[in-house]
């Protein structure tokens, strides 16, 4: 017996401390040893092995299928960082030019549609860790650039069995000696599809023409891993904690009343069979067997503390994609309008930092894969290549205060009008040249201009001249 308690009590010894340092988070202990034993050291691609990527998707997926608040989070990122789409403004000298190849490229994007591909791919970098996209010519695209946009989910991206003894790719990605992608494997069909057959003939896509973001989150990690992975415990957690206060409560109200009595087991009380079920009859007086007494169950759900609980577990899932509980939530009755702006800004940063990504990784990669087809089809001298890019804008609380700053920031010069456009996602020209139309059609059809004040009319002691033989004073 004492060897026995000897064994388990050495089996909850930690192990032996291997680390002297003067960090407490560095020590080892009998209190810390159990939580920091799944702590590792391995490299960023092991880390992420092809084994624990698909685990981390197929769980992924499978809460934003069941997960209300999962599935609003991915919408939500997708919907506010690609909202309608970007658009393109070219930076060239020539107007004509600009405009030319600014509608060509409005018209492509529509034809091919990019914005709700680009939404599909963000939605996909949050749930699945990565996405993926070819550019590929279709000759279906009714306009004259043939370049589409064919998205490709992460698992068929797969490299070999062997891949881990070459030193040259990691899962289906080949690279040269100075670590630039050079190919990749795409499997003809997904693994989970019913024509898949292990061994099958991959295809291999220069990289070039293949689009791969992900977001790294340590140097020399090459394939991504879910953004909502630290929140997977936390949604499951929650689902099972909503299930419980329902179940209780379910129980509770099955029971419209109980029969009991105070009196002993051997006690003075009429013959009641145990757990016998009365019907009930709405409007009607009932009686019940001398000595019992009838009760109702306090079903004390749902709990006081519920809703707060929700709203810790909802602020910390929204805390790994840089939001906050009123954004993902939906909910700011809680909020003044001081908060509410300030939830606002913190979500709104993170999304204009993912905005530049996607410019840089996607968007330029596009359009410059599309501008070498487009001046082969147009024809024409080139100008200029110069390209900016603009996006949704921001709707403000309270319009009328933003506008009020807009005006006084343009009376300062602390601003221009193509910061304030660029802010709402315009084109400070187009504005300009639209609103130009407009003035001169409301001058035409003799429609006051409200920016002009008009003149006040005369009062009739300044209309009349004076008779002192004097002439008319002119007003400065």
């Amino acid at each position: 017996m004492f060897n026995r308690l000897k064994s388990i009590f050495r089996s909850r010894t930690p192990p032996k401390q291997l680390v002297r340092a003067r960090f407490d988070a560095a020590q080892t202990t009998r209190d810390n040893w159990r939580h920091w034993s799944a702590a590792d050291h391995l490299s960023a691609d092991m880390e992420a092995a092809p084994e624990v990527r698909r685990t981390l998707r197929m769980r992924s997926r499978y809460e934003v299928a069941n997960n209300s608040y999962a599935r609003g989070l991915v919408q939500m990122l997708a919907n506010d960082t690609i909202g309608t789409g970007p658009r393109l403004q070219m930076l060239s000298a020539d107007e004509t030019f600009n405009d030319a190849v600014e509608t060509a490229f409005m018209r492509w994007s529509d034809a091919v549609r990019l914005a709700p591909k680009l939404r599909t791919m963000r939605m996909a970098r949050c749930q699945d860790g990565e996405a993926f996209a070819v550019l590929a010519t279709n000759p279906k695209i009714r306009h004259g650039v043939k370049l589409d946009l064919q998205l490709i989910e992460a698992d068929r991206v797969s490299g070999e069995l062997r891949w881990f003894e070459d030193d040259t790719s990691v899962d289906g990605i080949s690279y040269d000696r100075w670590g630039n992608p050079t190919d990749y494997r795409v499997l003809k069909y997904h693994p989970g599809d019913i024509r898949y057959m292990p061994g099958d003939d991959a295809i291999h896509i220069p990289a070039e023409y293949m689009i791969h973001i992900y977001r790294q989150d340590r140097p020399g990690l090459h394939r991504g891993v879910p953004e909502i992975t630290p929140a997977l415990p936390l949604f499951a957690q929650l689902r099972r904690y909503n299930l419980a206060v329902l179940s209780a409560a379910e129980a509770a109200a099955d029971f419209a009343a109980i029969l009991y009595t105070d009196a002993p087991p051997n006690g003075e009380s009429d013959e009641v069979e145990p757990m016998d079920a009365i019907p009930l009859e709405r409007n009607m007086m009932l009686t019940v067997p001398a000595g019992w007494k009838m009760g109702q169950l306090d079903p004390k759900q749902p709990a006081a503390n519920h809703a707060e609980f929700v709203k810790i577990i909802l602020s910390e899932i929204a805390r790994c994609v840089v939001t906050t509980y009123g954004t993902l939530a939906g909910d700011f009755s809680g909020h003044n309008y001081a908060s509410g702006r300030l939830d606002n800004q913190i979500y709104h940063k993170s999304i204009l930092v993912d905005r530049s990504f996607w410019e840089t990784e996607v968007l330029n990669r596009i359009f410059e894969v599309w501008f070498r087809e487009y001046r082969l089809t147009a024809g024409g001298r080139v100008v200029d290549e110069r390209h900016t890019w603009f996006w949704d804008g921001f709707p403000h609380v309270d319009p009328s205060k933003e506008a009020t700053a807009q005006e006084t920031r343009l009376t300062n010069n602390t601003t221009t009008l193509a910061a304030e456009c660029a802010k709402d996602g315009r084109d400070y020209l187009s504005v300009l040249r639209q609103r130009a139309k407009e003035i001169k059609l409301m001058k035409e059809l003799g429609i006051p201009i409200s920016s002009e004040s008009p003149e006040s009319p005369k009062s009739p002691e300044e209309q009349t001249e004076p008779d002192d033989g004097s002439e008319p004073r002119e007003d400065i």
